[in-house]
């Protein structure tokens, strides 16, 4: 990961089916070209492989139960072509995924997308029993660092990666991306009793996040008292993390507000580090310091019965479990990519629902393999990210 600011390096391309290119005339001078990439996370409902294994056994999907090979490609046909519905029928750039039993299925599955620029990322555990949590990725707007791609298990029911860690770079602009794909323990059992299980899962993830916005105690001892010191804290500080993932919590609950730190608020993510008098911060004081995330979810909650999923129980409500976060820089733009917004500020994320994937009551139609039938259980979420040059901040 690198702390020292770039300047801008290369020019926007333009990508077919993928990123789009909006060019700003300027009168009597050069057009500025203003690249964004597109954004989609999906639980895609226990997305398993044909051969037996024992989480689908767990889980019922069984040829008994009607999960054989048609079943199998209608489940990927339906979930293909929502996929590829997203934004205006161009699919998206980076695309998330949970529930997804292995490698091979995950490939039939961008297969069937048809987007021959797609390349799946994941990163599996010590003897994995399956992935769970994967990437799926423009190599047109893209590149992986594979070396630094690490899954995390951390509910030990199943060897899956729960948290999957991705380091990506824009080409458009060498900025660099690191992306969080979570998938949390479930709340099937009941909320409070398995907050414990979240709160764990919670804290690992603060740890990823830490590691990617803060300097290890080694090399913050290394730093001196001065101007340069102070930079190099801030370009860690500002770093673009995107966590995007099914929680099985909702933006108020303890995992996402306090340990996470994730809010809905700018005015608690603008300070950046500064001097204690002339000399930087302690250790002891820079660590104990939260790198607050910005959760955009919030902005959705102004209807009833807004969420993207519906919880357990035949009268339960609808849940939003699944979210994106983003870190200081990502949000206010400080490194070369921010969050799109409307004009009044409003930041653009979505649930995407449209009329295929909704019950009559308006709830996500879930894929019933006795019947052939649905997609998922969830709703996919949406987002769009801006790119620019690097080390150009913009408000």
């Amino acid at each position: 990961m690198k702390y020292w600011p770039d300047g801008f390096c290369g020019n926007a391309e333009t990508k077919a089916g993928g990123v789009t290119d909006q060019t700003v005339d300027n009168e009597g001078g050069s057009n500025k070209v203003l690249e964004t990439f597109d954004v989609v996370f999906w639980n895609l409902q226990n997305l398993f492989d044909l051969e037996g294994s024992v989480i689908a056994s767990d889980m019922e999907y069984t040829p008994v139960r009607g999960w054989d090979r048609r079943a199998l490609e209608v489940r990927i046909g339906n979930l293909a072509d929502t996929i590829g519905s997203t934004f205006d029928d161009n699919g998206p750039d980076l695309l998330g995924i949970c529930e997804i039993e292995n490698a091979r299925i995950a490939n039939i599955l961008i297969d069937a997308i048809g987007r021959e620029d797609y390349a799946l990322a994941h990163a599996p555990v010590h003897n994995a029993q399956g992935l769970d949590t994967a990437l799926i990725y423009s190599t047109d707007v893209f590149t992986i660092n594979e070396e630094a791609s690490k899954g995390h298990a951390v509910d030990l029911t199943y060897a899956t990666s729960d948290i999957s860690e991705f380091h990506l770079t824009v080409k458009s602009n060498n900025a660099d991306l690191v992306v969080l794909v979570n998938h949390w323990p479930s709340r099937k059992n009941g909320c409070q009793q398995s907050e414990a299980s979240r709160l764990t899962a919670a804290q690992h993830c603060r740890r990823l996040v830490d590691e990617n916005l803060k300097l290890s105690r080694k090399d913050y001892l290394n730093l001196t008292d001065n101007e340069l010191s102070l930079l190099a804290l801030n370009a860690a500080w500002n770093q673009n993390v995107l966590l995007m993932g099914d929680f099985n919590d909702e933006p108020w609950d303890r995992s996402i507000a306090d340990v996470l730190g994730a809010v809905y608020s700018r005015d608690l993510l603008e300070d950046p580090l500064r001097f204690t008098g002339d000399t930087l911060p302690s250790f002891k004081s820079y660590q104990s310091r939260t790198a607050r995330l910005f959760n955009p979810m919030w902005s959705l909650l102004t209807q009833p019965d807004t969420g993207t999923r519906q919880g357990h129980g035949a009268n339960a409500k609808m849940e939003l479990v699944d979210q994106f976060l983003l870190s200081r820089g990502l949000y206010l733009g400080l490194n070369g990519l921010q969050l799109e917004t409307s004009d009044d500020g409003i930041p653009d994320v979505q649930i995407y629902r449209p009329d295929e994937l909704c019950t009559r009551k308006l709830r996500p139609q879930e894929f019933r393999p006795e019947l052939r039938a649905g997609y998922s259980d969830h709703f996919p979420i949406t987002t769009t990210i801006r790119s620019f040059g690097v080390g150009e901040e913009r408000s």
